[in-house]
């Protein structure tokens, strides 16, 4: 199915504005449903801008309130973004979050080994001399780069990780997990723990409290 030009921002504006669950959203803007969670919740890098998908001419109102009444409904995109897709190099990814990409070729490598140099490349954006390095330990950073799940930092999505084990699996000769869960309790202990938080400096400030200082806790993404 057809996705909307800026799934992120899509997705910000329909938490904000609409009664779609989770899973709609999620569906609609090609995006994980833990992804939804993390801008519901304002753990994304950014404050993400909303994009009215249907100003955007995405879908229509109709199509939002048949979605609002029925939770099991899947929103039909009324037509699909004209996008222009590099077919050469890396994917682009944001200066803010290339510091992360040694932690998620690190992760990906510890996790998953039947995934090849070139797959890791295309899908977290590096060079195989990075990638490279770091599978042989000889990378200049190599004391500080802790493993970390790629989806979680943003630098990729679950849909595309899971697509690129299955087809590294199948290659391999090896039965793939339909999806990878082995840091869904990490995942769900982070946001409770961010939902918690958030919910703490609302009633602080309901209260006329001092506004509560953010806790320092571990990151439960560390090994």
């Amino acid at each position: 199915m057809a996705q909307p030009l800026m799934p992120h921002a899509t997705a910000s504006w329909m938490v904000d504005n609409t009664a779609l669950s989770f899973e709609q959203i999620a569906d609609f803007c090609g995006l994980h449903i833990l992804e939804i969670q993390a801008i519901a919740d304002d753990t994304t890098a950014t404050k993400l801008t909303g994009r009215d998908p249907v100003r955007a001419h995405d879908l229509t109102q109709d199509e939002i309130d048949k979605g609002q009444a029925d939770p099991n409904y899947r929103l039909q995109m009324l037509k699909g973004p004209e996008q222009v897709r590099r077919t050469k190099g890396p994917r682009y990814t944001p200066v803010s979050k290339r510091q992360d990409k040694p932690d998620g070729i690190a992760w990906i490598i510890r996790n998953h080994p039947e995934i090849t140099d070139g797959a890791i490349g295309l899908l977290i954006g590096t060079t195989r001399t990075t990638i490279a390095a770091i599978r042989d330990r000889s990378h200049w950073n190599i004391a500080n780069i802790t493993p970390k799940d790629p989806v979680t930092l943003g630098l990729t999505t679950q849909r595309e990780l899971d697509a690129a084990v299955a087809k590294a699996a199948k290659a391999a000769g090896i039965e793939a997990p339909v999806t990878d869960t082995r840091l869904e309790g990490d995942r769900e202990l982070l946001l409770g723990q961010l939902r918690a938080e958030r919910q703490a400096a609302r009633e602080a400030e309901l209260a006329g409290d001092a506004p509560v200082p953010k806790p320092m806790f571990d990151d439960p993404f560390k090994r």
